[in-house]
């Protein structure tokens, strides 16, 4: 009932953005998740997030492509994030079917059963192994016993770790020992040393010929890669943070791994599972890469609050206020187009003022030619008028045509008395 509840909760990521939460809360001042104990350690500059599936042969093509000049514009691997997504959150809605008293990878570090399927001890490994570069290179089924995941690796006779498994595992000191001596053995072969208990890392007195080879080896990420994990599974997980960082160094600053680039930070960084500890390396990253345009680790564009932005300055810029020069070409057409519709009202208001006259002051037929003639008068006085500048027909037609209809009844009146 357990498991049912929790594959109904658990989403499945679908985009990059959804399984990297790096820069959700980008303070210096929060808090350690997960607090270790090599988490005091002072690491002021970033590195990224590393994670690999051995079993799946995309992963390695993705990876094995460092060595090829980047495109005009990189692209987040949507696998690695997810892959690595699952790791840091300890693989949500898996389920462990293996009984509890096989714990074939604890055994193995016990020295009670040999590796399958080379029939190898752990001890044997440990002791005569180290510094025989050319076994560690070629032989592909150890480094999943040495480096036990909860996943499935290319050696499918070996088995996954479980949760029970790992808790024996932690608990065990002999165990945690030899991991510990594995760990030193890889080391040595990638060119690097381990300095202290809290996982600091340096290079070794071979460092310029491993070095090399693990500039042109691309396989051996995906081994980084699980050791990376495996030590964070084992109880190590302060022990990242200074390969990585180191790692990082080597492939941006000091240029002896420089295909090695792009696996560290798509990669290695994001097997820590410390967000403020991957911040830190991405920085540090950032400050280094090259061409600085196309660093693609940091922080996520946020597009959503940006269109919102945009829509809202439209709607600023829609409610604007007019300029001086806007507000005096709209007064100019209004008074212009309110002249002319003006005109042309009074116009026919005065016509039908004259109609109506005419109709009133009708009379018999002799005395039509006397109010043509006293209308003919009235309209040359009002030309006059208008040339001596008394009214402007044009400009005040209201004030024009109201004071011409007294006189033209006035004069009208009269000559009907007569």
């Amino acid at each position: 009932m357990g498991n049912l509840v929790g594959s109904l909760r658990y989403r499945e990521p679908s985009t990059v953005e959804e399984c990297d939460s790096t820069w959700e809360t980008d303070s210096e001042s929060e808090e350690l998740q997960e607090q270790q104990p090599g988490d005091h350690l002072n690491i002021t500059e970033p590195s990224n997030e590393a994670d690999s599936k051995e079993g799946d042969q995309e992963n390695a093509n993705i990876q094995n492509n460092d060595t090829r000049e980047s495109a005009p514009k990189l692209k987040r691997s949507f696998y690695a994030a997810k892959d690595l997504y699952k790791y840091r959150h300890s693989y949500p809605n898996s389920k462990e079917h293996r009984q509890p008293n096989e714990y074939r990878n604890l055994r193995f570090y016990l020295n009670t059963i040999p590796l399958i399927p080379d029939g190898i001890y752990v001890e044997e490994i440990l002791t005569k192994w180290k510094g025989d570069y050319e076994q560690l290179e070629h032989n592909h089924t150890y480094i999943q016993w040495l480096f036990p995941l909860r996943e499935q690796g290319l050696n499918f006779y070996a088995q996954e770790l479980t949760q029970d498994e790992i808790k024996e595992f932690q608990g065990t000191r002999e165990a945690k020992r030899r991991f510990l001596v594995a760990y030193t053995v890889m080391l040595d072969f990638f060119g690097l040393k381990l300095l202290d208990k809290n996982g600091n890392v340096a290079r070794a007195a071979n460092w310029q010929d491993r070095f090399q080879h693990l500039n042109e080896s691309q396989h051996n990420y995906l081994r980084i890669t699980r050791i990376l994990k495996s030590l964070g599974e084992l109880g190590f997980e302060s022990f990242k943070a200074p390969l990585v960082k180191l790692l990082l160094e080597e492939a941006l600053v000091e240029e002896t791994m420089p295909n090695m680039k792009h696996s560290a930070l798509e990669y290695f960084v994001y097997t820590i599972r410390n967000r403020k500890e991957r911040r830190v390396l991405l920085r540090f990253a950032q400050l280094h890469y090259q061409p600085p345009e196309h660093f693609i680790w940091g922080p996520l564009k946020k597009r959503k609050p940006s269109a919102k932005m945009y829509c809202t300055r439209e709607k600023n810029t829609a409610r604007a206020k007019p300029t001086r020069e806007a507000v005096a070409k709209n007064t100019v057409s209004l008074h212009a187009s309110g002249d002319s519709s003006t005109g042309r009202t009074e116009n026919n208001r005065s016509d039908k003022t004259e109609n109506e006259n005419r109709a009133k002051t009708a009379s018999p037929a002799s005395t039509d030619g006397q109010v043509c003639k006293t209308e003919e008068k009235s309209v040359s006085e009002g030309e006059r008028a208008s040339k001596n500048g008394r009214a402007s027909v044009a400009n005040k037609p209201k004030q024009a045509s109201f004071k011409k209809k007294p006189e033209q009844g006035g004069k009208v009146e009269k000559q009907n008395q007569k």
